[in-house]
């Protein structure tokens, strides 16, 4: 997958990516900008791409 490739995304964090840059610019961030810090938020909040379903967490098992 390139780099920038937004294909492993759920529309969810699509749509919100979409949002909060759209409040970005709103506030006069310059659009490239905007949406490099939407996606860092996305990122942040869900940690990035797809992730659903059981068996996300790696459990340490001692």
């Amino acid at each position: 997958m390139p780099k920038g490739d937004k294909s492993s995304y759920t529309d969810k964090q699509k749509r919100q990516a979409a949002h909060i840059e759209a409040s970005y610019e709103q506030r006069g961030a310059s659009i490239k900008t905007a949406e490099a810090r939407a996606w860092a938020t996305v990122n942040n909040l869900s940690g990035g791409g797809k992730k659903s379903g059981s068996g996300r967490k790696n459990h340490d098992l001692k």
